[in-house]
C-alpha cells in the first residue's frame, strides 16, 4: 500500500467541513492510517513548506496555517495514492477546481483553500515524517 499526506487545513476545521473531507477520502477506499487535531506550530510550518521560503506568500502561508487547529491525516491506498488525493481536491485555486472536487464543492478563495495533499510520493514521505515522525 502507498501513504500520502493530507491536511484539511484551518478553514475547513473552522467551517465545519474536517469530516466531509475525511468521507470523501474513504468514500474513494482510502484508509486512514493516522490522524491528529492540531493546532500546527510555526516551526513544524516552516518544514513543511521549506521549499516556499523566500516568496513573497511565504509569511501569509505560516500565518494561515498556524492561525487554528487543522486535522493532520496520513491515508493509504494504491499506488500513486498522492495522485487520488490531488484529484479529489482538484485545483489549488478553487475559482478553477470543477465541481465534484473539495475545493471546487466548497473552496472559494486560492489563499484559503480548504486541503493540502502531497504532490509526489516524494513529498509524502518527507511530509509524513515532519507530522508523524516514526510512524511506520
Amino acid at each position: 500500500m502507498n501513504r500520502t499526506l493530507v491536511i484539511a487545513k484551518p478553514d475547513a476545521v473552522e467551517r465545519g467541513l474536517a469530516g466531509e473531507i475525511v468521507r470523501r477520502l474513504e468514500a474513494k477506499g482510502l484508509r486512514l492510517v493516522a490522524a491528529d487535531l492540531r493546532t500546527i506550530d510555526k516551526e513544524t510550518a516552516a518544514r513543511h513548506y521549506e521549499e516556499h521560503q523566500g516568496k513573497a506568500f511565504y509569511e501569509g502561508l505560516l500565518s494561515f496555517i498556524t492561525r487554528s487547529p487543522s486535522l493532520v491525516l496520513v491515508v493509504e491506498g494504491p499506488p500513486d495514492t498522492w495522485k487520488v488525493v490531488r484529484t479529489l481536491m482538484g485545483p489549488t485555486d478553487p475559482a478553477e477546481a470543477p465541481p465534484g472536487t473539495i475545493r471546487g464543492d466548497y473552496g472559494t478563495v486560492m489563499t484559503e483553500n480548504l486541503v493540502h495533499g502531497s504532490d509526489s510520493a516524494e513529498s509524502a514521505a518527507r511530509e509524513i515524517a515532519v507530522f508523524f515522525p516514526g510512524l511506520d
